[in-house]
């Protein structure tokens, strides 16, 4: 009876997704407040139903009730609790619920957090996001049915999960991607609600910034999750595999990066607005065309989900009413939207315009990349693979390119900035940042190397450069350095972000430079030396463990004849699934993991092992964290609530230069 109740819910939420489409679009057209103001009813409504249906599927997955087809596909009595529940989203129909829930819930949060928009605007930017949550509500009601019996006769137990997701990562990796995915339908909502409205001003940039600004963080912090689950997870002891739908998820982050900044200069400047809706439109559609690589069947990866061309099918059509629907509205309305200033070549404007098509850039080249495989096996040109050598000898210079305008933007005044003054602030970093650069390989390694050498000074520079406008924004205040916790969370929140992505920077290459990677034999009582460190195996020992058996491996690790670490890796295996999973043993360290993994067994008790020492690793992490605080930070700015009337008319926060840590021009 559950999971019928859980269905019903589902269809009540699509009938109220339709209510907020529809009413409140066709009430901003008239004026009629009464039918404007069913929007935040109905997303509330829409949000309780499909929760109640998510708590169903979970109720079912818990309570094993194989009689669900997609319970008994993704679970097993012997499955650990925690894992039941995670597992609502561990394939394809439950992460589906899981989107919709989360576009369910961001559609209500827009509703309660945006009183201070004009009806109009709220109306319609509600609308919109009803008219999203129509097409998955759909996609899940016609295709993809969660709910699903296997009816009278469904099997004694289930098939269990997916070893690979038998995780912690599973706990946490796929909300805060959704929530990001999901999140920048928020920023194309405004952004067509503006362009329905013809409302292009100052003032929808700034109604729509805090939402961008947190769909952006949680993406961030997806992503960082996913590199981390993986590296540790499928024992290959690498961070990004390009995988076509890991490039997936990048994707919308490279475009949310270049539409974050672009809605600044919107908000602050009233430039780039045909820019910043383009942006907004190209970002969510690389969200659902994400979708549609991931549950289409057209790729092969760890991470894809479905193999169904029906469902394929339905997900293009959507996809195709999503961007030429909206691409059709602004190719009508873009003409008629005009920035309100010029700027000169040397200033903020144009810098950040820079950042912006260098970001544009490396998203089409991963695009191009992940697409051209697909477009070549569609031809009958048979099946290619475009690897890791194609994106990172595009994608780097890229990314380098970014830095160094990522240390000189900041630095610049809005509208014009003289040459002399350029000069002379960006000198001393400058100097600074290239003699550390080129003397860390040395003090790290003893021996010198360019690209350890270029990482680490554009590190340099993007920190230094950072802390000299934070002093400067210091000195024009006149209460010393206590004005540092007084200069805006916006300003403080792109400080923050700025450090988080040289910190990254920094560990991605790092780690890559020095890595250490031995694959051998080893049998009980063998020792190798890696990196200064002695590693003896002392064999296997057989674990049980809730649904699997383990081959436990022991390594003692020694430095100078004195035991440092020890290490257990295992190799596991599911017998539902006839499947065996490794699970790594790793010690973390600021400066450094010491990972070991176990291959296959050899014979005569000796193992394929695999000893990597991964230097500053756990910087790329953290540094993606820095940068999810720092976009949480600006999205909690002051200005974001101020009062309807300021809004009404485009008022500009006074402070609003400060908080942004420009220069007054």
């Amino acid at each position: 009876m559950v999971p019928e109740l859980g269905h019903l819910a589902l269809i009540i939420a699509f009938c109220f997704a339709g209510i907020q489409a529809v009413v409140p679009m066709i009430g901003s057209f008239r004026g009629n407040a009464l039918w404007m103001a069913y929007g935040q009813p109905a997303a509330l409504g829409q949000f309780l139903f499909v929760l109640f249906s998510f708590v169903c599927l979970g109720w079912a997955f818990v309570h094993d009730d194989f009689s669900v087809v997609y319970v008994a596909t993704n679970s097993n009595s012997q499955l650990p609790v925690i894992y039941k529940f995670c597992a609502v989203w561990g394939a394809h129909e439950g992460s589906l619920l899981l989107w919709a829930l989360m576009l369910a819930g961001w559609t209500l949060a827009v509703a309660l957090f945006s009183r201070n928009l004009p009806d109009e605007m709220l109306a319609r930017v509600l609308s919109v996001m009803g008219l999203v949550s129509i097409g998955f509500l759909a996609f899940m009601l016609i295709t993809s049915n969660p709910f699903l019996r296997h009816l009278p006769d469904f099997p004694a137990d289930g098939r269990d999960l997916n070893p690979l997701l038998q995780d912690p990562g599973l706990v946490i990796h796929p909300p805060m991607l959704y929530m990001g995915y999901v999140g920048f339908s928020v920023a194309f909502a405004f952004a067509i609600a503006a362009l329905i409205g013809g409302r292009l001003d100052a003032a929808w940039a700034r109604w729509s910034r805090p939402w961008t600004n947190t769909a952006w963080a949680f993406l961030t912090v997806g992503i960082a999750l996913g590199s981390w689950w993986a590296y540790y997870e499928l024992g290959w002891g690498g961070w990004w595999f390009w995988d076509p739908v890991e490039n997936a998820s990048f994707m919308p982050w490279l475009a949310g990066t270049a539409l974050v900044h672009s809605l600044a200069v919107t908000e602050k400047r009233g430039a780039f607005k045909s820019w910043t809706l383009l942006l907004a439109i190209f970002c969510f559609s690389l969200s659902l065309l994400g979708t549609f690589l991931v549950r289409s069947g057209v790729l092969t990866s760890v991470h894809a989900f479905a193999s169904d061309p029906q469902r394929g099918v339905f997900i293009l059509i959507l996809l195709g009413i999503v961007v030429g629907g909206s691409l059709l509205l602004y190719a009508f309305r873009a003409p008629g939207v005009r920035g309100q200033s010029g700027f000169g070549l040397v200033s903020r404007e144009s810098f950040l315009l820079i950042n912006n098509i260098v970001l544009v850039v490396a998203t089409v080249s991963v695009l191009l990349g992940t697409l051209y495989p697909l477009l070549i096996e569609a031809l009958d040109g048979g099946k290619i693979s475009v690897g890791p050598p194609y994106f990172n000898a595009v994608f780097a210079p890229l990314m380098a390119l970014l830095a160094l305008f990522l240390g000189v933007g900041p630095m610049l005044r809005w509208k014009r900035t003289p040459v002399d003054f350029l000069v002379r602030t960006l000198r001393a970093p400058a100097g600074l940042a290239v003699i550390g650069g080129a003397a860390f390989p040395f003090l790290y390694a003893g021996s010198f190397s360019v690209v350890a050498a270029m990482a680490v000074a554009l590190a340099l520079w993007i920190l230094l450069t950072t802390l000299q406008l934070v002093r400067r924004q210091v000195e024009s205040r006149r209460d010393g350095w206590r004005a540092v916790f007084r200069l805006g969370r916006s300003f403080n929140g792109m400080v923050v972000a700025h450090l988080g992505f040289a910190v990254t920077l920094t560990g991605a290459t790092l780690v890559s430079v020095y890595k250490n990677e031995q694959d051998l034999r080893m049998a009980p009582g063998d020792e190798v030396e890696v990196a200064g460190m002695v590693f003896r195996f002392e064999g296997t020992e057989r674990v049980r463990g809730p649904n699997y058996l383990s081959d436990q491996g022991s390594f003692r690790v020694f430095r100078d004849g004195r035991e440092i670490l020890f290490l257990a890796p295992e190799k596991r295996f599911y017998p539902v699934q006839e499947s065996t999973m490794t699970e790594a043993a790793i010690d973390a360290g600021i400066t450094r993991d010491v990972f070991v993994a176990l291959g296959e067994p050899l014979g005569d008790d000796a193992w394929a092992v695999r000893i990597h020492i991964k230097p500053f690793v756990r910087w790329i992490w953290s540094g993606a964290m820095l940068m999810a605080l720092g976009g949480l930070l600006a999205m909690s700015d002051r200005r974001y609530r101020l009062r309807r009337r300021a809004d009404a008319v485009g008022q500009v926060d006074p402070g609003l230069v400060a908080s942004e840590g420009g220069v007054r021009s």
